[in-house]
């Protein structure tokens, strides 16, 4: 409901309002939100699983340990045509939009209205020209609210484009450690499938002189097909892996990219800083703070919404005509007034609508508080994964030597007649698991590094929040 107050009183509130416009209330700083959103989460000094971690600030730039330039140009080659990427980026965009929308309402608005007549073979009729312009003064803080949420919003989608480009770094690099495991795993499977062809002759050898039996040969012959079958199960998975590949890099997934023939010497461990720096630095965490940030000052500008709102108005006119008689007064005309607007009566929907984005600020530290535990277990977890890992490799390295010691005897105890071709095959079998199982656990180390470095925020080409902050 518009409510009229005379002309002198309104420019007079308008310009009382101009010049004592209400300050904004500033969001929550990144400690008091840290004390509000993980009150039970005692975080410690030092990471739990570091172990022999150094405790030196995150590095940037881990890409480059892996020190392999094919590796870094398929990453450079999905930032640019990986459709999620591009899909992020795009998010980035608009949301700097939105921040331009949301700051045109601050600035005035101005309108022109033309008008031309005539009847035909004379150029006479009514011709003018209206000019209009306005100007809310933003006396509560609303649209500085609204503007302020808007560019909130901008810095948790830049940070969420920034942390999907790690993210993506990431994924390519793991799937290339999986492709090149798939080629190192199938040959493998060749060599055992090799010796399991090797007992074969053997005992159509010794059947030959003599010295074996039938039943040796067939089994013997039956040991040799699950070599073979896994050995095209192995190549499907390597087919697999080089299209999950090729699709991180926008191409057809043909499964004819070509990737390294050996996985890389394990990098030097990474220093992990403290985790009580952890939260500052994750740019998924920094996007889930600005949005905490946003949804403040949208409360803000619900609350402001419940109160009048005052408008400088200014305008002219000018309209002439050569058929019709106008009255005569100056031409053109001038005028400059003010518009009050008070709500006084919706329904409660303000007073809703100021609920709704409150019970959205809650949500918004709720999930500002699920972010960084997922961020803590994220470091703890790979933290831990690198100590088991390394150990068990050791343990790994040792029982393969344990198995080829023992092969090698079973295999002299077969040929010279004390043993019989089930022990060699259990011998054969057991070097192959184990040799199976370190080359698994190999990528499993490199993939764990990977996922260190990206919980912890290090950026793979830059500061992870280079990003961020260029926006």
């Amino acid at each position: 409901m518009r409510t009229v107050l005379p002309r002198r009183g309104i420019l007079a509130a308008a310009l009382a309002a101009a010049v004592t416009g209400c300050a904004l209330g500033p969001p929550p700083t990144s400690g008091e939100l840290q004390k509000q959103a993980l009150p039970h989460t005692a975080v410690p000094e030092a990471w739990k699983a570091a172990g022999g971690a150094p405790a030196a600030p995150v590095a940037d730039r881990w890409l480059a340990s892996f020190d392999d330039p094919a590796l870094s140009a398929f990453v450079d080659e999905a930032l640019v045509y990986n459709a999620d990427l591009q899909g992020a980026a795009a998010r980035v965009e608009q949301a700097s939009g939105y921040v331009k929308v949301a700051g045109g309402a601050l600035l005035p608005a101005v309108g022109v209205a033309a008008m031309g007549g005539g009847k035909s073979g004379s150029s006479g009729g009514l011709d003018g020209i209206w000019l209009n312009a306005s100007l809310e003064l933003d006396i509560w803080g609303r649209l500085r609210y609204g503007q302020a949420a808007a560019e909130e919003q901008s810095a948790a989608a830049a940070a969420d484009y920034a942390y999907a480009r790690q993210s993506l770094a990431a994924m390519v690099v793991k799937s290339w450690l999986l492709a090149i495991e798939a080629g190192l795993q199938r040959a493998l499977v060749q060599e055992a499938l090799r010796a399991s062809e090797s007992v074969l002759r053997i005992t159509q050898e010794r059947l030959r002189v003599g010295s074996g039996n039938e039943q040796a040969v067939a089994q013997a012959r039956a040991n040799v097909g699950p070599y073979r079958d896994g050995l095209r199960q192995v190549d499907f998975a390597r087919e697999q892996a080089l299209r999950a590949l090729e699709l991180l890099l926008g191409r057809y997934p043909a499964a004819e990219i070509r990737v390294a023939e050996q996985l890389p010497p394990m990098p030097a461990a990474v220093p992990v800083g403290v985790p009580s720096q952890l939260l500052e630095r994750r740019p998924d965490v920094v996007a889930a703070e600005r949005r905490v940030a946003a949804a403040f000052d949208r409360v803000g500008e619900a609350k402001a919404a419940q109160l009048p709102r005052i408008s400088l108005t200014a305008g002219g006119s000018s309209v002439s005509s050569d058929l019709l008689v106008l009255k005569d007064t100056s031409n053109p005309v001038w005028s400059l007034g003010a518009n009050l607007i008070a709500p006084l009566y919706q329904g409660g929907a303000l007073r809703a609508q100021v609920e709704i984005r409150s019970a959205e600020q809650k949500q918004a530290v709720a999930d500002y508080a699920r972010t960084g535990q997922r961020a803590f277990a994220e470091v703890e977890g790979a933290l831990s994964a690198e100590n088991a890992l390394r150990d068990r490799e050791a343990i790994l390295g040792a029982n393969i030597a344990d198995n080829e010691r023992a092969l090698e005897l079973s295999q002299i105890q077969y040929r010279v007649g004390t043993i019989d071709l089930s022990a060699v095959e259990q011998r054969q079998l057991a070097l192959y698991a184990a040799r199976s199982s370190l080359l698994r656990l190999r990528t499993e180390r490199l993939a764990q590094r990977t996922n260190l470095v990206l919980a912890l925020g290090g950026g793979f080409d830059l500061p992870a929040l280079a990003l961020v902050t260029a926006q």
